[in-house]
C-alpha cells in the first residue's frame, strides 16, 4: 500500500507540471489583455507599457514561465494583477467558502444518493423505484442556475415568514460576527505559514464556530449553506443514485449473494454485508469524479447565492485577464483532483480486499 501511494504521488508530478504549463500558455493566448481589462478606456499605450513592465508581461513567454515556475516551487503563487494582493492570501480568504460548500454538498449527494439507490435496487419495479428514478432523471436534467433560482424563490419568497424559510444569499445574516481563530485563541502575534493556515480554517465558518462553541452562529451558517448545497449537489446526487441502483442490482444477481440467501441470512444482512461493498466500487469512482461537478457548478451557485468563493473568483479572474489568479486556482484544483483520485484508488482496496494495489 505504501509503495503504491508513493508511486502514485511521483507519477502525479509530471501531470501537475503539464497542467501548470498548459494553463500558463492558454491564459496568454486568449483574446484581450489585462491592461485593457483593468483600465478600460483609460488604457493608453504608455499606461499599458508600464503595466506590462510592472508585471513582467513584456518579457518572452518562456522567460515568464521560468520565473513563475521558480516562484511556485518556493510556494509563491504570485501577486494578483486585478487585486494587487498575493494569490495565497486570496486563496486563504476565498477557498474555504468553496471547500465548505463542496464538503456539505458532497455529503448530501452521497448520503441521499446511495440511500435512494439502495431503496430502488431492493424494491425493483415498485412505485418507490419508479418515482426515485424519475426524480433522479429530473435532477440530472435540471441546470444548476435554474434549480438555484427556483430554490431561492420558493424558500426565500413563497415561504417567507414561515418556519421553513431559508436565506437566499450570503454566508451569515447581517450583523452576525464570527471572530477569527487567532483572536479567539489569543494567537494574534502568529505570523508566516502557521498564521496562514489558521486564517484558512478561520474562514471555514462551520469549522470555526464548531471548535469554538458558537452554536447560534453555527446554526446561522448552516442555514445559509442549505440552498447552495442542494443546488450544486442535486446533479451528482441523481448520478450517484442511478449508479448505486444499477451496480447493486448487478451484484445482487451474483452466485455468492444467492448462496448467502440460501443460508438463511436476513435480506438486510445480504444487502449490507455482501452486496454493498462490491456495489460501492463504481459508486466511489463517481463520487470522486463528482468533485469536478461541484467545482464547475460552484461558479453559477456562488453567483446566484452571492458567495465569494473560488468559482466567483475564477470568473472574475478570467473576465479581468488576471493570469496569476487563474494559474493559482488551477494549481489548487489540480492538486485536489490528484488527491481525490489517490483516495479513490486506495478506497478500492479497503472495500474489496481482493484488490491488491501494490
Amino acid at each position: 500500500m505504501t509503495r503504491f501511494i508513493v508511486r502514485r504521488i511521483l507519477s502525479s508530478i509530471p501531470v501537475l507540471l503539464g497542467i501548470i504549463f498548459l494553463v500558463f500558455v492558454l491564459a496568454r493566448v486568449i483574446p484581450g489583455d489585462p491592461c485593457t481589462a483593468t483600465y478600460g478606456e483609460k488604457a493608453t499605450p504608455e499606461i499599458c507599457a508600464a503595466f506590462a513592465a510592472r508585471f513582467g508581461l513584456d518579457r518572452p513567454i518562456w522567460e515568464q514561465f521560468v520565473i513563475y515556475f521558480g516562484s511556485v516551487i518556493q510556494g509563491d503563487l504570485g501577486t494578483s494583477i486585478k487585486f494587487g494582493r498575493p494569490v495565497t492570501e486570496i486563496l486563504a480568504e476565498r477557498l474555504p467558502v468553496t471547500v465548505e460548500l463542496t464538503i456539505i454538498a458532497l455529503a448530501f449527494a452521497a448520503i441521499v444518493g446511495i440511500t435512494l439507490g439502495v431503496v430502488s435496487a431492493t424494491r425493483r419495479n415498485s412505485p418507490a423505484d419508479v418515482s426515485t428514478m424519475i426524480l433522479a432523471n429530473l435532477g440530472v436534467s435540471t441546470p444548476v442556475f435554474v434549480l438555484g433560482l427556483v430554490l431561492a424563490f420558493v424558500f426565500a419568497v413563497l415561504l417567507r415568514d414561515t418556519p421553513f424559510a431559508l436565506p437566499p444569499s450570503g454566508r451569515v445574516t447581517a450583523g452576525v460576527s464570527i471572530a477569527p481563530l487567532a483572536v479567539t485563541w489569543g494567537l494574534e502575534s502568529l505570523e508566516g505559514v502557521p498564521r496562514g493556515i489558521l486564517d484558512f480554517f478561520s474562514n471555514m465558518y462551520v469549522f470555526n464556530t464548531l471548535v469554538t462553541g458558537q452554536w447560534a452562529e453555527l446554526a446561522d451558517v448552516l442555514r445559509h449553506l442549505i440552498l447552495p448545497a442542494i443546488a450544486v449537489g442535486t446533479i451528482p446526487l441523481a448520478i450517484i443514485a442511478r449508479m448505486t441502483r444499477s451496480s447493486l442490482l448487478e451484484v445482487l444477481g451474483l452466485d455468492y449473494v444467492r448462496t448467502a440467501r440460501a443460508k438463511g441470512l436476513r435480506e438486510r444482512s445480504v444487502v449490507v454485508r455482501h452486496g454493498m461493498r462490491n456495489a460501492l466500487l463504481p459508486v466511489v469512482t463517481i463520487i470522486g469524479l463528482s468533485l469536478g461537478a461541484f467545482l464547475s457548478g460552484a461558479i453559477l451557485t456562488e453567483t446566484i447565492f452571492n458567495l465569494t468563493g473560488m468559482g466567483k473568483t475564477l470568473f472574475e479572474a478570467i473576465s479581468g485577464r488576471d493570469y496569476i489568479v487563474i494559474q493559482g486556482v488551477t494549481i489548487v484544483v489540480a492538486v485536489a483532483y490528484l488527491v481525490v483520485n489517490l483516495v479513490v484508488d486506495v478506497s478500492y482496496a479497503v472495500l474489496d480486499p481482493r484488490i491488491r494495489l501494490s
